[in-house]
């Protein structure tokens, strides 16, 4: 029986390359003999001996194969917000392996999912043909459709979804203004449409998001929250501190 193969949000090319430069500076250390350049090395190893290892706990977590499976929780979770039952049209930003898109496609089987990304050089392993082959799998291909796209300029004319949805994207993309990305999403919902977008909400990412909330409930939005996800939501509070996920929160409303 074929599986969805839906990666890991912990790429193994990354956990290699923490790996590989700790092997170096273990050698380096070994072989060098300037006193105070091999104790450079040897903080160096230490510091990438550390890295590594979280970096190998994270795959762990976020393995769909493994014990925790927080990947899956967390795309269940976000793709519960959305209930388009009479059908309509969704876009996912930054769909990656396509993971969110075929649940929300799969929870709402009258619509049609757009899932895009930039796939871009650090999340090589990630791909359309990954998304496609992952939606055919899960039965929804015919229902799903996946393109190349940028989240800070959506190629899409406004008021063209229903629903919107995104997970863990924005906090990744350089921006002196995050919620300025968050009103580009918003632009191509439709009125009366609905949005469910999970990132990590810090204040050093996104600035004062209790005043974005109320910004967008002053120029019409409805039912707009932001609900905390790292308070046993989609993870403990302990995995969200030692996973660098505090603050993670989805953003819902209508539009």
């Amino acid at each position: 029986m074929e599986r969805p193969n839906y990666k890991n949000w912990m790429p193994k090319g990354m956990i290699l390359g923490f790996a590989g430069a700790f092997a170096l500076c273990l050698v380096l250390t070994l072989v060098i003999r300037l006193g105070w350049l091999r104790i450079v090395f040897l903080i160096a190893s230490i510091a990438l001996a550390c890295v590594t290892l979280w970096t190998l706990l994270m795959h762990r977590a976020f393995s769909y194969e493994g014990k925790r499976q927080m990947s899956r929780q967390i795309i269940e979770g976000v793709a519960a917000y959305i209930d388009l039952t009479g059908g309509g049209q969704i876009l996912d930003v930054g769909c990656g392996s396509g993971a969110l898109a075929i649940a929300v496609a799969k929870r709402n089987q009258k619509a049609f999912v757009t899932g895009i990304d930039r796939w871009g050089a650090e999340y090589a392993s990630f791909s359309k043909s990954l998304c496609e082959e992952n939606a055919r799998i899960e039965g929804v291909g015919d229902r799903t459709e996946f393109k190349q796209g940028d989240a800070l300029m959506l190629d899409f004319p406004e008021g063209s979804f229903d629903a919107v949805v995104s997970n863990y994207v924005y906090h990744n993309i350089p921006s002196k203004d995050r919620q300025a990305i968050l009103l580009e999403t918003l632009r191509v919902l439709k009125k009366g449409g609905t949005f469910a977008i999970h990132d990590i909400f810090s204040r050093n990412n996104y600035g004062d998001m209790q005043g974005f909330v109320q910004k967008l409930k002053d120029i019409g939005y409805e039912k707009v929250e932001l609900i905390p996800t790292d308070n046993g939501r989609f993870m403990s509070k302990w995995e969200a501190t030692w996973m660098a996920l505090s603050g993670s929160a989805v953003l819902v409303g209508k539009k």
